[in-house]
């Protein structure tokens, strides 16, 4: 603490008493402050940004200088000053731009000279992609979120006002509700070597990081990039995209001169709607064709998913002769779904370019952020002195207030009263929360954490032919140890059946632990968990279960269609997990099973008996003629995941992985122990599994997953341990990448020494839907695919799909054809989630 106080003071004095400030604001011929206006010192790569009310200062040793100010749509400014170690009060009036049309007359039917302009800057765009063999600089990135509308409702969910309070914004719902600021060093080297040092960063109200990544938006690229991909899944075509012309019209405005070079200023206008396209402004200098300044939106007509718009603002500056590059960045958006309405903006500021960096040796691997150890305990000095952009007044009350009440949080968090207030506010527990919503209570305790969770009782209601309603009850106790890092749960999960009355109770007790180790790359996790489970259950006999017992209790009251086919097992079990961040995980497992069958013991629907419908037996009829016979099984299993080439976040506690170029392969195997504590099964069973997503951008995204595997030895091997291809007579769409939507659930089950499986989909986000004016408004996007596994000539399956997704945000709707050993089967229409938001549902489940 005391070094951190020393090293803070160190910076404050020796930039305070050493340096000078400059100082002023930039505005146009009206005095109207011009929002984010760039302040540069001339001859160099130092400048900041003017603040939204167009205040900026600058930091620099004593000496005279000449300032630029400069503002797209703007003629640039210059002013000489002299600096000593006072303030120096420098302000700028920027006057709009009167574009030259030199002598340029365009006549009806003639090209606009803007064409001519645009495939020279195309000719030129993979010489500037990537102008630099290698370079560093440093970032800095403002981000700031504004409501200014909040539902006393979201999603159900009541938002009440202390909630309001929580979050920052006054009764209507209006305030800042984000505000960070990190500094971040960028390493790049050529052909795609990239690496991010999250040097310091702060959030108003909390000790995280901020928002840290440079949103690089490289319009020199084919396919620009915003944020994530959830924002646009094709990506945007750039201007001068190498296909720009096929996709844009262009319209010259004319040309200024800026620092002795001639500037032409270009219309950008999409030439059809629901493209991911840009429309606005940019700016390509005279002769060498590059990039000086662009002014460019995207929005819903643009395929711009989420957000209502996007605002995106660029100045480019030469850092030496030869090579230009982004020097300040502004995105603008807005927000406006399910009651809120928001916009923000994302500031960077790039500044101390380094073209000769001299990286050591490693420097580039397969973490491409690293935090600093100490990236989120900088003080408020420290702040003041880095920061190129002046605050505003509305983020320096944000601070203050956010600031002040969460330091008095985490200094009384262990107090008695603190303590007793937060299980007081938990408020008592209700009818409610027993029977339906569940309910989370904590002890609150700093040393010892210990958390309780109960599952409301209706969602867990099931009814089946076997049991009849089954009524469950599954909670959870968790006790946490922080100074160890570990974690000791344990869930009991209680099931009785009305019709049949069986009562099943088992437990899982679990004990895990996370450890660190560090490295000259900033170090490597690791968690590992140990989980004993035992007691009397009822399993599906594929334990995928490709079957919802919900929705299996539907079928079976309203359709009598009783799919879900189970059996009742006496069992222990152990498992053994490890999970690193280096992209490996294993799991070992031992499981001991004494499998009980149950039939059918009620005839009940809500059809009564207004149909002949009959309930099928309670077993898998297609492979079996008669109930299985009661057995034991002993078996232990390894299953490994490897993921080669994945990238890392490097946090001061761990990594987190972000993806590869490479599939994620998994392997598992299955070993039956014949006799051992009367076990029946003797059988060796094995699987590889690789999968993937992979994103064609303007083309949209391909997932995959194969398979193959098969049984090295099947002496003995009950229907339990088949492989079963997870099927679906469902209209609800099961796993889309992992089960056959029309496939039966057992018959085509196997025990053969080899199979093959295959699952591949296409999404195309809005490629060919773009063109139907019906579609293309509602934004639904085109997916299709096929799936299929293969056996031997008698025992092969395919189906092929198309449908649409995106409906909504959350839904797709598909219509399926199959085919078995070769012959046309059956067609049909399988519902779920899809789209922007959709698919994250799907993944999670």
């Amino acid at each position: 603490m005391i070094r951190s106080l020393l090293l803070s003071a160190c910076i404050f004095i020796s930039i305070h008493g050493f340096a000078g400030r400059v100082t002023g604001v930039v505005a146009d011929e009206k005095g109207n402050p011009l929002q984010f206006a760039s302040v540069l010192v001339k001859g160099s790569t130092k400048g900041t940004t003017a603040n939204k009310e167009g205040r900026y200062f600058l930091e620099l040793d004593p000496g005279t200088y000449t300032i630029i100010a400069q503002y797209v749509g703007y003629n640039r400014e210059e002013k000489k000053v002299l600096l000593n170690e006072e303030v120096q009060q420098l302000n700028f009036t920027l006057t709009l731009l009167q574009l030259s049309l030199k002598e340029v007359v365009v006549r009806p039917g003639a090209e606009d000279p803007a064409y001519e302009i645009i495939r020279n800057a195309i000719k030129k765009r993979s010489d500037y992609e990537n102008p630099m063999d290698s370079f560093t600089c440093e970032a800095y990135i403002k981000t700031l979120i504004k409501t200014r509308k909040l539902p006393d409702r979201i999603l159900g969910q009541k938002i009440d006002k202390s909630d309001k309070k929580d979050m920052g914004v006054d009764s209507v719902g209006k305030g800042i509700i984000y505000l960070s600021e990190s500094l971040t060093k960028v390493a790049f080297q050529k052909p795609n070597k990239t690496k991010l040092e999250v040097l310091s960063g702060r959030e108003s109200g909390s000790n995280g990081f901020g928002f840290n990544f440079p949103t690089f938006i490289n319009f020199y690229s084919n396919n620009v990039n915003i944020f994530t991909s959830q924002l646009s899944p094709r990506g945007f075509v750039s201007p001068i995209a190498e296909g720009a012309l096929n996709y844009y019209r262009y319209k010259y405005l004319g040309s200024f001169w800026d620092d002795g070079k001639e500037v032409n200023q270009i219309k950008v206008i999409p030439k059809r709607k629901f493209e991911p396209l840009f429309s606005g402004i940019i700016s390509i200098t005279e002769g060498d064709w590059r990039i000086h300044s662009l002014d460019l939106l995207v929005t819903k007509e643009s395929q711009l998913e989420i957000m209502d718009s996007l605002a995106i603002k660029q100045i480019h500056v030469p850092v030496n002769s030869e090579i230009w590059q982004t020097k300040d960045q502004v995105v603008n958006f807005s927000f406006k779904m399910f009651g809120i309405e928001a916009v923000g903006s994302f500031l960077n500021v790039y500044n101390k370019y380094d073209l000769n960096p001299g990286f050591r040796k490693k420097y580039f691997n397969n973490v491409v952020v690293q935090y600093d150890t100490a990236v989120n305990k900088k003080s408020k000095d420290y702040w003041d002195s880095i920061r190129p952009v002046e605050l505003e007044p509305e983020e320096l009350s944000d601070y203050k207030k956010k600031d002040s009440a969460f330091k008095a949080r985490i200094d009384s968090a262990s107090s008695k009263t603190t303590i007793d207030s937060l299980r007081r506010r938990q408020g008592p527990i209700k009818a409610k929360q027993v029977f339906w919503s569940g309910f989370n209570r904590s002890n609150f305790s700093p040393t010892a954490p210990v958390n309780f969770s109960w599952d409301g009782l209706a969602k867990l209601l099931q009814y089946n032919t076997v049991e009849g309603l089954v009524i469950r009850s599954n909670f959870s106790i968790r006790k946490f140890f922080p100074k160890r890092k570990e974690q000791v749960q344990f869930s009991p999960h209680l099931r009785y059946g009305w019709n049949n009355a069986h009562f099943n109770a088992y437990a899982d007790l679990s004990f895990s632990k996370r450890s660190f180790t560090y490295d000259e790359d900033g170090g490597n996790s690791q968690r590992r968990v140990f989980t004993i489970s035992g007691g009397k259950r009822v399993n599906q006999f594929n334990k995928d279960e490709p079957i919802s017992p919900l929705i299996n209790s539907f079928y079976t009251l309203l359709y009598r269609k009783n799919y879900m086919k189970i059996y009742e097992n006496w069992f222990g079990e152990l498992k053994y997990n490890i999970r690193t961040d280096n992209g490996f995980q294993v799991t070992f497992s031992g499981l001991y099973e004494d499998r009980l069958p149950v039939n059918n013991t009620t005839n009940f629907s809500l059809l009564g008996n207004k149909t002949s419908k009959i309930f099928s037996p309670n077993y898998p009829f297609e492979l079996l003629s008669n109930q299985f016979a009661r057995h034991q099984a002993l078996i232990v299993g390894l299953t490994f995941e490897y993921k080669p080439g994945q990238k890392y976040i490097q946090f001061p506690r761990g990594k987190r992985p972000i993806g590869s170029k490479y599939p994620t392969f998994q392997f598992n195997f299955q070993h039956g122990f014949p006799e051992l504590l009367g076990s029946d099964v003797e059988f060796d069973k094995w699987k590889l599994t690789a999968f993937d997503d992979v994103n064609l951008k303007l083309f949209g995204r391909m997932s995959y997953r194969l398979g193959i595997g098969g049984f090295l030895n099947r002496e003995s091997v009950p229907i339990q341990d088949y492989q079963h291809f997870n099927g679906n007579q469902l209209i609800f769409a099961s796993d889309y990448l992992n089960s056959f939507q029309l496939a039966p659930y057992y018959a085509n089950s196997t025990i053969e020494r080899f199979y093959a499986i295959g699952h591949l989909e296409h999404h195309f986000n809005g490629l060919l839907t773009n063109k139907i004016p019906f579609f293309r408004r509602l934004n639904w996007f085109l997916v299709g695919g096929a799936n299929t596994f293969f056996v031997n000539k008698n025992n092969n399956y395919a189906e092929l799909f198309f449908g649409l997704e995106n409906i909504l945000k959350v839904a797709r709707v598909d219509l399926v054809y199959s085919y078995l050993n070769g012959e046309f089967g059956t067609v049909g229409v399988r519902i779920g989630f899809g789209g922007v938001i959709g698919n994250g549902i799907s993944r999670g489940r």
